[in-house]
């Protein structure tokens, strides 16, 4: 009985590596949601605020906060969108209540977008608005922070 030609052994411990490296990213990406549910100090999770502000701002949407809100997550991968609209929608409704309006304005959408976005996105994000024609001049300081 012969052994295994040598470029089958390379080709098993390629497949090896490439199979631990997406076990690798998907753990990755389920612990950072694991960290999300863990309680803060307060004993409410990331995802629970979320869903706080979420409730308690859904009457807030007229259908133009909407679909500005669609647009502000179109460049964000199909596979995340639900997940990053959720949490965008979240800061959005959470600014708007705190300033003790009635309705989501296209200001606070803006205002909500920039602050539920990374600072490791911020070029991304200047860009598409540029790109787009949103005016964010009023809140570039937040974009400084």
């Amino acid at each position: 009985m012969s052994s295994a030609p040598d470029w089958f052994m390379y080709f098993i411990v390629f497949w090896a590596v490439v199979m631990v490296g997406f076990m690798c990213i998907g753990g990755f990406f389920m612990f950072r949601k694991f960290l999300k549910v863990l309680p803060m100090r307060d004993g409410k999770s990331k995802l629970d605020w979320q869903n706080y502000w979420v409730d308690r701002s859904r009457s807030m949407w007229s259908e133009e906060a909407k679909q500005l809100l669609d647009e502000l997550v179109s460049p964000v991968p199909t596979a995340f969108r639900d997940i990053a609209k959720h949490s965008i929608a979240a800061k959005i409704g959470q600014v708007a209540i705190e300033k003790g309006d009635t309705a989501v304005t296209r200001e606070h959408c803006i205002e909500g977008y920039i602050r539920a976005t990374p600072k490791r996105d911020y070029r991304s994000l200047v860009s598409f608005l540029d790109k787009r024609g949103i005016d964010y001049s009023p809140y570039k300081h937040l974009l400084n922070k």
